[in-house]
């Protein structure tokens, strides 16, 4: 395997779109990274431009050590796994691995052993001799990323590969396919809009947004650490909630006062806003963040507005003004829609972001 290193990646359609601006990154030897962000962002672009698909505007394609910018496709040393899967609907299972391998002038035997060799370790020994209309769509996902890994590519790349999947399928699909790259050992770059899909199988994220990279982190870093205001509302379900607030100082206690509650915050937080000069700021508090608390401890008492049980936890909605806010509480006790609650925040995961900026605060 190898490192991937990209430098100045632009890509432009026209003289005024501009789908991907100046990113740069370097993917390490056998992580596995996501390229995550809302549609339109740039994510496929740049892994098209990655594979040869689309012509690169401005920037360098580095992996290993060799240029490969101007290079075509087939001269890269990489594997695409595709949204649709494009597997060859007339061929076996073990003609569709085997294919690339032919074209290598592989020896019969050589390409007998890769083939059984991947096709154990995506656990489709049993299929090799149907066609893909026999076949799953899990299973010709399966077929996808298997005839990707026989070529043993330097870079590994899947374009939003579960996609096309059933929800409890994708879920399982993501514990297959990051036990597949630790086995192949994989440099890997994966597209997905589905943060929840990110979190669980990413190394490291790459947060993208109108062409460019918001952030890079493991999934707690994005998550814990969110960069700006988009981060923080884009990463997390359910998403974070915002506050608009007020700054103030009592003697030696900071406040954050909101129309609903006043805050005093921890001397750790505190800390955080020393340097900040404004009067006004946004809190963003996780779901899982806003804790149930007794009358005593409490900072606001609000009415229960909807209850959405989900085994394990409830996640409880409220309404703040025309704001919906919501949290993540334990499944007992049961809550009831009008019942009274009162609440505090968990201090140590306040998060504080700049209103005109966006940036996050002390970070």
């Amino acid at each position: 395997m190898a490192t991937l290193e990209i430098k100045n990646l632009t890509k432009k359609f026209g003289r005024k779109i501009i789908a991907v601006d100046n990113i740069s990154l370097e993917v390490h030897d056998g992580e596995f990274l996501v390229l995550l962000g809302p549609s339109g962002c740039g994510k496929t672009t740049t892994m098209r431009m990655i594979a040869g698909l689309e012509e690169v505007t401005d920037g360098t394609i580095l992996i290993g050590d060799v240029d490969v910018t101007e290079l075509p496709p087939r001269k890269r040393n990489v594997s695409m796994v595709f949204q649709n899967y494009a597997i060859w609907p007339h061929m076996t299972v073990y003609e569709n691995i085997s294919y690339a391998l032919k074209l290598k002038h592989m020896g019969k035997s050589e390409i007998d052993q890769v083939v059984h060799d991947v096709a154990r370790m995506t656990k489709i020994s049993e299929l090799l001799e149907r066609l893909p209309t026999q076949l799953s769509g899990g299973q010709q996902q399966r077929v996808a990323v298997a005839r990707a890994i026989a070529v043993s590519p330097k870079v590994f790349l899947m374009d939003e590969p579960l996609s096309n999947l059933d929800a409890k399928l994708r879920v399982s699909m993501r514990t297959e396919l990051k036990t597949i790259h630790a086995s192949a050992k994989a440099t890997t770059v994966f597209v997905t809009h589905d943060q929840s899909e990110a979190m669980s199988i990413a190394d490291r994220i790459v947060i993208m947004q109108g062409g460019k990279i918001v952030q890079i982190g493991s999934p707690e870093e994005v998550y814990e650490k969110s960069a700006d205001l988009f981060v923080a509302d884009f990463i997390g379900t359910p998403p974070t909630n915002f506050f608009d607030v007020e700054l103030k100082k009592t003697g030696e206690t900071l406040h954050l006062v909101h129309p609903h509650f006043d805050l005093s915050l921890s001397p750790k937080n505190a800390a955080l806003l020393q340097g900040y000069d404004k009067d006004r700021l946004v809190l963003g508090v996780r779901p899982e963040n806003i804790l149930l608390a007794n009358e005593q401890a409490k900072i606001m008492s609000t009415t229960v507005l909807v209850v959405e049980p989900q085994g394990s936890h409830q996640v409880i909605a409220f309404k703040l003004d025309e704001n919906i806010i919501k949290m993540v509480a334990p499944a007992q006790p049961k809550m009831k829609t009008g019942t009274t609650i009162h609440l505090n925040f968990k201090q140590e995961a306040l998060r504080f972001f700049d209103p005109d900026s966006t940036l996050a605060i002390g970070n």
